[in-house]
């Protein structure tokens, strides 16, 4: 388990009251339990976004529309 990927609320019900597991994560990350909906979960870090590489909203070409 690493301390540096701590989330900071479950994912599925938004509580606060969250333990690391002792369980094993099945594909790394970092293992957490949330006491209030009784749910596991893990926290991975996939990598890192490329600088230059960024989306834009569809229809945002840069020019205005009246």
């Amino acid at each position: 388990m690493t301390e540096r990927a701590a989330p900071f609320y479950c994912p599925y019900c938004g509580d606060e009251d969250l333990r690391p597991s002792e369980a094993e994560a099945p594909r790394g990350g970092s293992p957490w339990e949330c006491a209030s909906c009784n749910r596991a979960f893990t926290l991975s870090f996939l990598g890192l976004l490329a600088k230059g590489l960024r989306r834009e909203a569809p229809g945002s070409e840069g020019g205005t529309t009246p």
